[in-house]
């Protein structure tokens, strides 16, 4: 692996960036299970330094001198820097990796070869492809959710949208927002100075609003346009992480020095409502008892499965799914032997 000097940016707010590959670099700077968050996007392995001719892309404003992976040696390297992932994340600790499907094979058994478990594989959608004539064009990524055992993970789902917040079909838009397909357009920059690729900003928030929170330490092993950084700054994270590319991280090293912590934290959606009373609260006996027998009365009054269950939600204080999976866990699927009782009857 190529290395080059060590640059580190304003130390005052624990920011850090190392212009150097991340093996090697998270072996000398990053203390085990130091880190709450890992976002990174890898090369490729497919060329990625001619990609333009594929996408009929104008390089003129392309900084120069993106490092490509051999396809020869992609499993090698994905196992080595995704084994340095894991030691470097805390118990407890998210990582999503963002990858292509040529070599992700390489990916996931990198990942196998880790402790790391797999809690959601995201797909990716954006706004256009490569183009193609003998084939279906390809127009997403994989985003692969993982974790490190041993420790509480965070995770905030009431951080975007509150649970009674509906769309104009009148779905949740909490759990529209949750779903693991994503249309999230990339971001065009025509005329601007520019890495090869680049994540859009709407991508980066979900990911660190959802798994982080403010003052957590959040790290990109591939830092190439340092929008992770810059990102998580914004939101009032702490930013590491590596690039190789020494023309990339002298651009971009003084861009994200222009980063103000907090200032994106304002122009974030508020939810309308947040997370139930009683959200993540135990079930005791007498609240099982309760959840039933509110259940069984809503029923009873509006002979509507789904509706009864979000009236029973609103009454305790918990979220829809908790209700029913709780109604469902307790007899063998108690909500639907009561409302066939009630049908039979």
């Amino acid at each position: 692996m190529l290395c080059y000097d060590v640059y580190i940016v304003y130390d005052r707010a624990k920011n850090k960036f190392y212009n150097e590959e991340c093996i090697e670099g998270c072996k000398k700077y990053i203390k085990d299970d130091s880190v709450d968050l890992i976002i990174t996007d890898p090369p490729y392995g497919i060329g990625g330094d001619t990609l333009h001719k594929h996408y009929n892309r104008n390089e003129q404003f392309v900084i120069d001198g993106y490092v490509e992976v051999p396809k020869a040696k992609y499993a090698d390297f994905s196992a080595q820097w995704i084994k340095e992932a894991a030691r470097i994340l805390r118990p407890g600790g998210s990582m999503y990796i963002v990858s292509g499907y040529t070599n992700l094979i390489d990916v996931l058994n990198a990942v196998r070869q880790t402790s790391l478990r797999e809690i959601n594989h995201i797909i990716w959608k954006y706004n256009f492809g490569v183009h193609t004539t003998q084939k279906f064009v390809s127009s997403h990524y994989h985003l692969l959710f993982l974790e490190k055992p041993g420790g509480q993970r965070t995770f905030n789902t009431y951080a975007r949208y509150g649970q009674s917040e509906k769309h104009d079909e009148g779905g949740s838009l909490n759990y529209q927002d949750r779903e693991d397909v994503w249309i999230i357009n990339r971001e065009y920059k025509p005329g601007e100075i520019k890495n090869k690729n680049e994540l859009p900003k709407e991508l980066l928030i979900k990911l660190l609003q959802y798994s982080s929170n403010e003052g957590d330490t959040v790290c990109d092993l591939f830092l190439g346009s340092f929008s992770t950084a810059k990102m998580a700054i914004g939101l009032n994270r702490y930013a590491i992480g590596f690039e190789m590319n020494p023309k990339g991280f002298a651009y971009q090293v003084k861009q994200v020095q222009n980063a103000i912590p907090g200032t994106l934290l304002p122009s974030l959606r508020k939810p309308v409502g947040g997370a139930p009373k009683n959200y993540g609260k135990s079930w005791t006996e007498d609240d099982i008892s309760l959840c039933q027998q509110h259940f069984q009365k809503a029923y009873n009054t509006l002979q509507n499965k789904k509706k009864a269950i979000e009236r029973v939600a609103s009454e305790m204080g918990r979220g829809y799914f908790s209700i029913l999976n709780l109604l469902d866990h307790n007899d063998g699927s108690i909500s639907d032997h009561f409302v066939q009782r009630k049908l039979i009857s």
